[in-house]
């Protein structure tokens, strides 16, 4: 291995640590995963949402978003409940104590990143995205489908990968 190689992969391997180490961070605050969190957020920012939307929206599994769910409910920081006009649907909302836990949350790894973005100018933002863009590709990281489509408020960490049921 060669020097540039050596980099880019400790490169690799501090952004990893770091989500790693904020999403501990993260369960050390509040008492819940990483992905139970970025699921609470969806449901937020999307209001009353069924299962199959909040999987597509927090870019996880139906299966995973379930088990999160069900997790999620258990704690008093969901409901979910069975749409009036098709019975077969499902709904999910905050409850008050999950609105309460969202507020008193420290803030994302990628709400400090994208602060320090938006200092650099247009083309080296576009330097910076089109060299990701290529590490991803190179990593073999499958193009995610929707994501240019999540709504704003979600985290980083919800698109970068599948996440493990919490």
């Amino acid at each position: 291995m060669n020097e540039s190689e050596g980099r880019v992969l400790a490169a690799i391997r501090r952004i990893v640590h770091a989500v790693d180490s904020h999403s501990k961070e993260l369960g050390r605050a509040l008492g819940i995963t990483l992905p139970q969190l970025v699921v609470l957020r969806a449901i937020r920012t999307l209001g009353e949402v069924t299962t199959g939307r909040l999987s597509a929206a927090a870019s996880l599994s139906p299966a995973t978003v379930t088990t999160i769910l069900d997790k999620l409910e258990e704690g008093g920081l969901v409901v979910r409940y069975r749409s009036a006009e098709d019975r077969r649907i499902v709904h999910s909302r905050l409850t008050d104590r999950g609105a309460q836990m969202l507020d008193a949350a420290p803030p994302f790894l990628h709400e400090r990143f994208v602060s320090r973005f938006a200092q650099r100018d247009a083309a080296r933002q576009a330097d910076l995205i089109g060299a990701l863009e290529e590490v991803a590709e190179m990593m073999g990281a499958p193009q995610r489908r929707g994501v240019d489509a999540l709504p704003a408020p979600l985290p980083l960490e919800a698109e970068i990968g599948p996440l493990e049921p919490g």
